[in-house]
């Protein structure tokens, strides 16, 4: 097999707890080195030494119950965040669908906003403008299009999201729960898309709690417990272990 193009090794991820405010901000000023160590010294292991590979072209699921973890991997693997502890390697251009509106403006339109987020995700102004009504035309928003996003319903911020995404020539594709928003015609759709993508060899990476869809799209599927890897392999058998031990 190639080498992969995303690569965890022993990465750990964790947070600060603030509970040191929780006596008020005057108690916290008046010790401050020892509230300070206590920020520092309490923290939440969101991921434990989580090491994996993702090759070329391979559509890869991660589930499991909300807080396990799944999206802050999604988000390291985005650069969004960094690692505690760690290595992360990712080869390609990363076009992320990691939450509803991110990266849009909500007082421009749907229209403005396609150019926004093109820009963003690493395409030049002529190349966004050049696919600008297959966007729209994907997006199925109508007249909408033209009217400013804070407008929109979360449905309809899917919809432009995804369209985005899709017409941007990715080399990883990140999705985390994007396609249980919306409509189920247009989630058909984007389903349909996303197999373009598998044959056009697009690595994804998909978090969802729509087992069925990881079936469907998952060459291979995380199942994620507490911040760790409590089971990999084939779709059907790590779904099958998830769904039986709920």
């Amino acid at each position: 097999m190639s080498e992969p193009v995303i690569k965890f090794v022993s990465v750990y991820k964790n947070y600060p707890l603030y509970s040191s405010f929780t006596n008020g901000i005057k108690n916290f000023l008046f010790h401050f080195p020892k509230s300070l160590y206590q920020v520092y010294k309490k923290r939440v292991q969101v991921l434990k030494n989580i090491s994996l590979k993702i090759y070329r072209g391979e559509a890869v699921g991660f589930i499991g119950r909300n807080g396990a973890g799944k999206s802050t991997i999604l988000s390291l693997i985005a650069g969004v965040i960094k690692p505690s502890a760690g290595q992360i390697t990712v080869k390609g251009r990363v076009s992320p669908l990691l939450e509803l509106g991110a990266g849009f403006h909500f007082e421009l339109t749907g229209r403005e906003n396609i150019i926004l987020n093109g820009v963003l995700l690493g395409l030049t102004k002529k190349e966004v403008l050049s696919r600008l009504e297959d966007i729209i035309a994907f997006s199925e928003l109508g007249d909408f299009i033209d009217q400013p996003i804070r407008t929109y319903s979360s449905g309809m911020l899917a919809r432009l999201g995804f369209s985005v995404i899709a017409h941007l020539d990715p080399d990883i594709l990140l999705i985390d729960e994007m396609l249980a928003v919306g409509d189920r015609s247009f989630q058909e759709k984007c389903l349909l898309k996303m197999q373009e993508f598998k044959q056009r060899k697009v690595t994804m990476v998909f978090v969802s709690h729509s087992m069925d869809d990881v079936v469907k799209i998952c060459d291979r599927v995380y199942l994620i417990e507490d911040g760790i890897i409590k089971y990999h392999g084939e779709p059907e058998d790590v779904v099958l272990k998830y769904t039986t031990s709920k």
